[in-house]
């Protein structure tokens, strides 16, 4: 019997409304007795706390154990925040963030490049602008028009995370 993640999500997403929370991700991970099940949540009115993990660990935790949705009988449960460096998966992260550096990989590349790191200015019709001339502190991206604006495809981003800014 394999892992079915949407029961898992549907399961977290649950107990972490109830919370006044939001899941971001859920991943499985390992095999065997190093199997890891990963539930990241966000705050969309502030942090996540560490009594907010702890919360929402021991419920799904019960949860998953009493319907017996995890097969076998070794897993790890985590739950944490996304971290400073957190992936941005759906159009509304992006929305959410504009203003802040990024870093994005896409599948294809855009003007001879795959990866991009910058300030997020906008993000619509699908599409996001990241400001390449503004790389905070990162360290430098080779670009053949460097300082430009590039318009990225949201089907073209491959992987995108936020650059802590301290």
């Amino acid at each position: 019997m394999a892992l079915d993640l949407e029961t898992v999500r549907g399961i977290a997403e649950r107990v972490a409304a109830g919370h006044g929370l939001e899941v971001l991700e859920v991943e499985y991970r390992g095999g065997g007795k190093s199997r890891v099940l990963r539930i990241f949540l966000d705050n969309p009115s502030g942090g996540i706390t560490h009594d907010h993990c702890a919360d929402v660990s021991r419920e799904v935790s019960t949860i998953l154990d009493v319907e017996d949705v995890v097969p076998g009988n070794t897993y790890t449960l985590e739950v944490s925040s996304p971290g400073m460096d957190r992936k941005l998966y759906k159009a509304t992260d992006y929305e959410r963030f504009a203003g802040r550096l990024v870093k994005v990989m896409t599948f294809e590349p855009v003007g001879g490049n795959r990866h991009f790191e910058g300030r997020l200015l906008s993000f619509a019709d699908g599409k996001l602008t990241v400001d390449t001339a503004d790389r905070g502190r990162a360290k430098k991206v080779k670009l053949e028009a460097a300082g430009t604006q590039v318009e990225i495809a949201l089907a073209n981003v491959e992987k995108a995370n936020l650059v802590p800014e301290i």
